[in-house]
């Protein structure tokens, strides 16, 4: 029978910076993306034309 071996660690140095440095940047990237949506994408649709606009219930008082 042969031998279980330790799987190869991740390369270190430049690799691993690289990676990391990608990773970083993207995460960053997404962040202000999210952001720059947030504040200029409406998320208020308009109200269809088939439809009256809805209204909360009037609480009732308890008797």
């Amino acid at each position: 029978m042969g031998r279980h071996r330790r799987p190869a660690a991740p390369a270190k140095g430049p690799t691993r910076q690289a990676r990391h440095r990608l990773a970083a940047g993207l995460a960053g990237a997404s962040a202000l993306v999210a952001t720059a949506l947030a504040l200029t994408v409406d998320p208020a649709a308009p109200p269809a034309p088939d439809r009256s606009p809805a209204t909360a219930p009037e609480p009732q008082a308890a008797p």
